[in-house]
């Protein structure tokens, strides 16, 4: 049976995307979890994931012009699909639903 919900690195991922949009590629996504999640990432480690949801589907990349500041090399860009908008809204509603009713979490953050 295929797996249906995202684990917590590729939900972080899929949220950097949707939260940067256009100009995601890896140091901005790796740079957003980091300010926003407070988790430190490793760039290969972003890399290694993306390439897991691109092959899942989940989204899709594009390169851009190459720059000399990059040494002639070109960014490559991701893009959340269809489907992997539909895998963080499930994977929210699960989590949604687990957190509910959990008398040690109400009342805020610790």
């Amino acid at each position: 049976m295929p797996r249906q919900h995202l684990t917590d690195f590729e939900l972080m991922i899929l949220l950097a995307i949707l939260r940067i949009g256009d100009d995601s590629y890896g140091v901005p996504i790796a740079r957003e979890i980091e300010q926003t999640a407070k988790r430190s990432v490793l760039l290969g480690a972003i890399y290694t994931c993306l390439d897991r949801l691109e092959q899942n589907g989940l989204v899709t990349s594009t390169y851009g012009d190459p720059t000399p500041e990059r040494g002639g090399r070109a960014k490559r860009f991701f893009k959340i699909t269809g489907k992997g908008l539909k895998a963080v809204k499930d994977t929210q509603r699960a989590f949604t639903a687990l957190w509910s009713g959990i008398p040690q979490l109400k009342g805020g953050t610790v």
